[in-house]
């Protein structure tokens, strides 16, 4: 079942997403307009998609136009990106802004490999340590991740 659109905030920004096909889709247009200082965030999404595609992502085969409310509130045909596909589009924005989340995921990646790499790992990360459960341990930094509307992402991991 397909749950109505939603609003996520990321730095005071709205992101627009939407359930579809059983995963989260975000407005592509949104997530370019929260990392960037673009006062034109569509046309940056124009040149970003030339240069993806001249990368080899080809952002024609991995985004998708859904309806999304628009600022009057009617439902737009909006550019959007899976969870994978958005993190891939962030990677590409060099903006300070999108730094938090480049890091983010290289850390992410190199715990994937070490776990590869050794297997016993991935267990030991499945139980996390009695500080981490009791809510002491460390935090994301301190601005908030596309987190649902009002609700901070700040937390503890």
């Amino acid at each position: 079942m397909e749950e109505p659109p939603k609003l996520v905030v990321s730095q005071d920004k709205k992101i627009r997403r939407t359930y579809h096909d059983g995963q989260w889709y975000f407005s592509v247009i949104d997530v370019v307009e929260a990392l960037t200082d673009s006062t034109i965030p569509r046309r940056y999404w124009s040149d970003l998609k030339v240069k993806l595609a001249q990368d080899g992502f080809e952002p024609y085969d991995k985004i998708v136009q859904l309806k999304l409310p628009a600022d009057d509130g009617k439902p737009r045909e909006t550019d959007c990106a899976n969870t994978k596909n958005v993190f891939r589009i962030i990677q590409s924005i060099p903006s300070p802004k999108a730094e938090p989340f480049k890091q983010w995921l290289a850390q992410v990646g190199y715990e994937r490999v070490e776990e590869i790499q050794d297997p016993e790992l991935a267990q030991q990360r499945k139980e996390p340590p009695a500080q981490s459960r009791m809510g002491t341990d460390c935090t994301y930094p301190s601005h908030q991740y596309l987190g649902p509307l009002g609700q901070d992402r700040s937390q503890k991991i």
